[in-house]
């Protein structure tokens, strides 16, 4: 899941952080954004450490607002661009919430769920701009698009006040903050311990919301005798099952067990949750065991340091996996936990490059409908044929039922100009090849009066009727004579149709041209 950070770059941020209780030092004055600064270059590192896949982009903002760094891998970069930053002039914060849905929408889409973490000292501000300001105003809107809160895509809002209780109590800030994130319907409002304003207390605040929503979510995959621990990204989340009675929440475990083996084209594309990178864990690496990333630099320092040299000369499972997988072309069914299912497969983003993923279904034991059951799947060697038959090529799934369904009836859909545009367009461009193209003219055109008289738009079989006369007298000189009779005869018949029956069928004219007496 992306993460978006919004600085606040305002005058009030550069604030002392010590408050009337704490004598100021004037030797060291923090200002409260060059503790945020701090804190989320140490973010960054944990983030690094723990989190590596994850993209971060940086934007700062007061009365404007400006994209620093735009999503990346590179938290190096993000650092320094943090550490760069300007300060400017007031808050609006409705400025930068409006825009941003605009700019994670060309980056990543609506389906793709976004973290958005806003930064700032908790000052609400006074008048127009002023988050109370904001408030009212969404809350009398009544055009939802024009209000910045909820993102048009799926998000999580998380606001980090770098502010004392007694601070956000004087201004009822915490509950407006929280008014704010309860707009976006999902988030949290996250505080420093109660108590002075301190760094410590800052970077504490910072360091529960990076192991909250970016520390490292172990599992282990089994297959038999054989086990090998990997790193599944991103954090999967929990998944809600509505049953007859009861409301039944799943969670993945400390255990995911291969069931089984599949070929690809058996279970092409079906429906899937959340999807999951596949890393192998490496239990022994220091370097995700301190959140502070202390001991990933240390590492990084002593050059006579061979873990990366023990990672490749030792044994994993999971490496096996994939590369089999890749090889005969199949997956594997792998049980999560009671009752729910997924599917492990390699995936290819390039040519020279490929990944082992996890595609999680939704629980029950009948995700995948054409494969039954997953409970009753067995060997091949259980059969006494071959279910795949002697050709290597076949495949006993999807399983295709008995009963034709309403939706392979390939009907009528005009829900969009350009559906009918074509259909009307197809009976000119068969009309213009008459008589060669006669009895495909008449079924286009008896198809098109039977949805006409489905919608209830009568009206339009006269527009048809109009433009087969226009098509007549638009024929070349060349043209054979039983086109324009042809043409002639179905608008005749077409505007005369419109009290008759729905089977009733256009039938074409028979002519001594056509052969016909």
């Amino acid at each position: 899941m992306p993460t978006l950070i919004i600085l606040d770059a305002s005058l009030s941020m550069m604030r002392p952080l010590a408050t009337s209780a704490m004598p100021l030092d004037p030797a060291n004055t923090e200002t409260r954004r060059s503790v945020a600064q701090t804190c989320l270059c140490s973010m960054l590192d944990y983030i690094s450490a723990n989190d590596r896949m994850e993209f971060c982009a940086l934007v700062a903002y007061s009365s404007l607002y400006e994209v620093l760094m735009p999503f990346t891998r590179d938290h190096n970069e993000l650092k320094i661009a943090i550490q760069s930053m300007d300060t400017y002039d007031k808050t609006l914060l409705d400025n930068v919430l409006l825009n941003m849905s605009n700019y994670v929408m060309e980056e990543w889409g609506s389906n793709t769920p976004v973290k958005v973490l806003l930064v700032t000292d908790g000052n609400p501000g006074i008048g127009p701009g002023s988050l109370r300001h904001i408030l009212s105003e969404m809350s009398h809107q009544t055009d939802p698009s024009k209000n910045p809160l909820p993102f048009v895509f799926p998000s999580e809002l998380h606001v980090l006040l770098i502010s004392s209780h007694s601070e956000l109590a004087q201004n009822n800030a915490l509950s407006l903050y929280q008014r704010l994130v309860d707009a976006n319907e999902s988030g949290q409002v996250h505080t420093p311990a109660e108590g002075a304003l301190t760094v410590k207390s800052v970077q504490n605040m910072f360091m529960k919301y990076a192991e909250s929503q970016h520390s490292v979510f172990r599992t282990t995959l089994h297959c038999g005798n054989l086990c090998s621990d990997v790193q599944l990204f991103p954090h999967p989340k929990v998944a809600t099952v509505e049953m007859d009675t009861e409301v039944v929440t799943r969670e993945v475990g400390p255990d995911l067990h291969v069931c089984g083996f599949l070929d690809m084209g058996d279970v092409v594309s079906p429906a899937s949750i959340s999807r999951h990178l596949v890393i192998p864990y490496n239990s022994k690496d220091k370097s995700q065991s301190s959140p502070d990333g202390k001991d990933a630099e240390k590492t990084e320092d002593d050059p006579t340091s061979s873990t990366t040299a023990e990672e490749g000369k030792t044994p994993s499972f999971c490496v096996l996996l994939h590369g089999s997988l890749k090889i005969n072309n199949m997956v594997a069914l792998v049980q999560i936990t009671d009752d729910w299912y997924g599917i492990l497969y390699s995936w290819a983003d390039s040519k020279k490059k490929s990944n082992m993923m996890l595609s999680i279904f939704d629980p029950g034991s009948k995700a995948v409908p054409w494969l039954g059951k997953f409970t009753l799947l067995g060997p091949c060697l259980a059969f006494d044929q071959n279910p795949y038959g002697e050709d290597d090529n076949k495949s006993p799934f999807p399983v295709i039922p008995d009963s034709k369904r309403s939706y392979a009836q390939n009907p009528v859909v005009w829900i969009k100009n350009s559906n009918l545009q074509s259909d009307v367009q197809k009976i000119l461009r068969y009309a213009r090849k008459l008589p060669d193209k006669t009895q495909v003219f008449y079924k286009e055109l008896n198809r098109l009066r039977r949805a006409t008289l489905s919608f209830g738009m009568q009206d339009f079989l006269e527009g048809i009727s109009q433009l087969l006369e226009r098509e007549c007298t638009l024929l070349p000189p060349t043209a054979h004579p039983d086109a324009a009779i042809q043409l002639t005869h179905a608008a005749k018949l077409v505007k005369n149709s419109v009290n008759k029956d729905y089977n009733y069928s256009i039938a074409p004219l028979s002519t001594n041209f056509t052969g016909n007496t």
